[in-house]
């Protein structure tokens, strides 16, 4: 019988997993771009080549990551970062939110109506003087590119090598006390706000989001240059455990909606994503790598695949448990879209342009006793279901879903309404919305043969599912849809259970829909029939 996940132990005490991630990264990037991001005060430039390490780069971290799995196993794990969380313990009595502020756009005309004549830009003016909360608020709406400008004026401090009449070429630098450089920035919610605003002009993105570097030394340790351009970045301090790798569209290639991304765009994301998952699964067998400091090519990255998985079956190699930890799962996500409301909540995602995310997931790490961890992946969920499933039925689950998908009728039973749930398929995976949607507009991406995860997705089963990503969020977003969570439920490299199938979840956050009691108790309210919405997708891939 399997051990069950829990945080309790049948002594009635507490477990906690703790991660100690160190590790090395190999670097697949080909090129470096000497780029100026700002100046200091005396006018010194600051340069981002911290951005660009040569060879391969190493992540010693002296943060802690706690890992608690939820009381009762259906609701997760928690992942607890000792640097944030040790700030907070110094003094926990200031942890809380601040107070609302004040707010009068009658004071604000009043006040600006005593300053006309003054020699000044008077929309600069206006827009100085408006209570935060209505900034915020325009600066998220706003579709003016003028009154944009102006408000990112208010958020920081640009340098015009140029003269002030022409586009600003970077950001005011300052230094603190430990010597660190960092950027002017006077308010950082409006200015991410308006980082995140398609309708600011592309220089003022470039100058303050886009350009490497601008957000931090993350390194860069990969690129994809096939008719698109992205970069890799690393992320050694992370909320996941081990790092996490960023897969974002380059500075070149500035894409803020989904119906922008090109297919090379779509297949140059998820090759670093394939890339830098079977390199970490080969480092840990003992594979020899094609190459390094260039990106693999699809065929190298394939001969990769079926190396790996040959080491794994043949047993020559070491096996993954012979690493401490050893690392047996895949992450990947994408938070699409960005909104943020004028009380200061953030309503979706945290960073500018296309981006996606990727991580491996340890076996087990040592507890705070020394003893073995079981370390979470939301696909161990549907791993142990599908087991329970066929020793309830006696037939393989995603056998099951597969037909039911195809055999489905209208929820309402309306014999004249369509009855297909299907929104695009070939002969690899299938798109579809589920029976049943955690969210309303949820799609669904599926492989039709069996594949519990990346390892086993040959050439042709990872361009289809790089083709269905791509096609379901751009449907997603022609129906009206900001804000996509996209999340992949893939199985364990060593696990038993191989009759698993990939499956992508992409979840719309939709006006009107905010999680409240019933989300929370996983009660998920819909207004229309899957049957419906899923005419309404093939509607929009027809047109």
């Amino acid at each position: 019988m399997k051990t069950p996940r829990t945080c309790v132990t049948p002594q009635g005490q507490f477990v906690v997993g703790i991660h100690k991630p160190g590790f090395d990264v190999d670097n697949f990037r080909q090129n470096s771009t000497d780029d100026v991001l700002g100046r200091l005060p005396d006018g010194r430039p600051v340069k981002n080549l911290q951005n660009y390490p040569q060879g391969q780069v190493q992540a010693s971290m002296d943060d802690r990551i706690y890992e608690i799995a939820n009381a009762f196993p259906f609701r997760g794990s928690t992942f607890i970062n000792s640097d944030w969380a040790d700030r907070k313990a110094k003094r926990p009595d200031t942890i809380c939110l601040p107070a609302r502020s004040d707010c009068s756009l009658s004071a604000c005309l009043k006040q600006w109506q005593k300053g006309k004549g003054v020699q000044r830009n008077t929309v600069t003016q206006m827009l100085e003087l408006l209570p935060r909360p209505l900034k915020l608020a325009l600066a998220q709406a706003s579709t003016d590119p003028e009154e944009l400008c102006a408000l990112a004026g208010l958020a920081c401090d640009f340098v015009y090598d140029n003269g002030k009449d022409h586009p600003p070429t970077g950001l005011s630098f300052g230094k603190n006390n430990q010597g660190w450089l960092f950027p002017v920035i006077h308010d950082h919610d409006l200015y991410d706000v308006l980082g995140n605003n398609p309708a600011l002009p592309d220089v003022y993105k470039e100058v303050m989001v886009l350009k490497p570097g601008i957000q931090g030394d993350s390194p860069i340790v990969g690129e994809s240059l096939n008719n698109t351009h992205v970069f890799e970045y690393m992320r050694a301090n992370s909320y996941i455990p081990w790092g996490h790798y960023a897969t974002n569209m380059a500075n070149d290639q500035i894409r803020y909606r989904a119906n922008d991304l090109t297919p090379s765009d779509m297949a140059g994301i998820r090759h670093l994503y394939y890339q830098r998952i079977y390199v970490r699964l080969a480092q840990m067998l003992g594979v020899t790598l094609p190459a390094t400091g260039r990106p693999l090519s699809t065929d190298e990255l394939e001969a990769l695949r079926m190396e790996i998985t040959d080491a794994l079956l043949s047993g020559d190699r070491s096996p993954l448990d012979s690493e401490s930890p050893f690392f047996t799962g895949a992450l990947w996500g994408w938070n699409f879209g960005f909104g943020f409301a004028q009380s200061g909540h953030r309503l979706h995602a945290s960073h500018q342009m296309i981006h996606q995310q990727n991580a491996m997931i340890p076996e087990s790490i040592l507890d705070s006793d020394g003893n073995r961890y079981p370390c979470f992946s939301c696909g161990d969920l549907v791993a142990d279901f599908i087991r329970d499933y066929k020793a309830a039925y006696n037939t393989n689950f995603f056998t099951a879903f597969i037909k039911a998908i195809k055999n489905n009728q209208r929820t309402d039973m309306n014999p004249d309404g369509p009855n297909d749930l299907v929104v695009w398929e070939n002969d690899k995976v299938m798109l579809f919305a589920p029976k049943a949607q955690v969210s309303e507009w949820e799609l669904m991406l599926m492989t039709k043969a069996p594949c519990p995860h990346v390892l086993s997705a040959d050439t042709a089963t990872r361009n289809a599912l790089d083709t269905g990503i791509r096609i379901a969020v751009q449907t997603l977003e022609t129906l009206g849809a900001q804000m996509v969570t996209s999340v992949e439920f893939s199985g364990r490299f060593n696990s038993p259970v191989t009759e698993q199938h990939l499956v992508y979840s992409f979840i719309p956050r939709l006006p009107y829909a905010p999680g409240t009691f019933s989300e929370a108790q996983m009660r998920f309210i819909a207004g229309c029939y899957p049957e419906d919405f899923s005419f309404a997708c093939r509607k929009v891939l027809s047109s």
